[in-house]
């Protein structure tokens, strides 16, 4: 019989008790797989790295939001993923069309269709959706400072309003591949895929598959041009201003003169200087029969 791992984040909600989780499992039986939950990932690396169970492996299982997905990307690309979206925002399932259902997800992973998909990088670190510089992640700096548990928009209220009163938004300068001369703003997005937070399309002609970071450059830098920048992405108007620059690249470089923080979907990831690169075809996905390749 074949087996599927499933890689559970109990801190995305997703505990051993979960009702979506159980769904999950009594749907990977009535499909003829069996699921092997595990918490630990040192647990699941020996699992699948013996070759006899390798040889009996249908796929992984994301239990979590889009870091969990993330991490198992990172420890096991060649190996097919699906996801059970558990998570805060859960962009990576929205793109893909994946409701929060346990049964959905079995029934996708047991019929098999899979799509590559590219991963972006930063330094050693990869992402799925984008990275970014400048005050979203010095917000998302702040909410990882306070975390305790399972995070949720409500708390990001005080990171918020902490970084509108305090960010002081140094000039970020963009290189874009063997371009010498930079593009300066202060607010930089690199992004894979269309989605962001709370359902914003920061980047909407993104697509992850073909081989390119789509990347937006917020020139302006004050609490009242971010919450400018915020109503205009309600609508998408942002694509049409001028102090909204467009760029595609394999590979970007951001310097600024002090150290400006850097986020990767959702986690904190450091701070300027740094590169963004792009992996073409890096992870393996399961996704809905329905699934086609979309932007925008």
């Amino acid at each position: 019989m074949k087996w599927v791992g499933i890689q559970r984040n109990p801190r995305s909600g997703a505990g051993g008790q979960h009702p979506r989780l159980m769904e999950l499992i009594a749907g990977l039986r009535e499909y003829g797989l069996r699921p092997r939950l595990f918490s630990r990932p040192a647990e699941l690396d020996a699992a699948v790295a013996d070759s006899d169970r390798r040889a009996t492996l249908h796929g992984l299982i994301a239990a979590g939001g889009d870091g969990t997905l993330l991490h198992l990307i990172n420890r096991h690309g060649d190996i097919p993923i699906g996801l059970l979206p558990l998570g805060t925002e859960n962009l990576v399932a929205h793109y893909l069309k994946i409701p929060r259902c346990g049964r959905t997800v079995a029934k996708i992973v047991a019929e098999g269709h899979q799509q590559r998909f590219d991963v972006g990088r930063l330094g050693m670190q990869r992402f799925l959706v984008m990275a970014s510089a400048g005050i979203d992640a010095d917000i998302i700096r702040r909410a990882h400072e306070q975390r305790t548990g399972h995070i949720t928009r409500a708390a990001y209220v005080a990171p918020i309003l902490a970084s509108l009163g305090y960010y002081h938004h140094p000039e970020l300068r963009v290189y874009v591949d063997d371009d010498p001369t930079p593009v300066t703003g202060r607010i930089v997005v690199a992004a894979n895929l269309p989605m962001y937070a709370l359902g914003l399309r920061v980047v909407p002609t993104a697509r992850p598959d073909d081989g390119l970071l789509d990347v937006r450059v917020f020139q302006r830098g004050t609490a009242l041009q971010v919450m400018r920048y915020f109503a205009l992405l309600q609508t998408a108007a942002h694509e049409y201003v001028a102090d909204v620059v467009h760029l595609q690249a394999r590979k970007i470089r951001i310097e600024s003169d002090e150290p400006v923080p850097m986020q990767i979907d959702g986690d904190p990831a450091g701070r300027t200087p740094a590169e963004v690169t792009v992996d073409a075809a890096a992870a393996q996905l399961f996704v809905p029969e329905s699934f086609r390749l979309i932007a925008g």
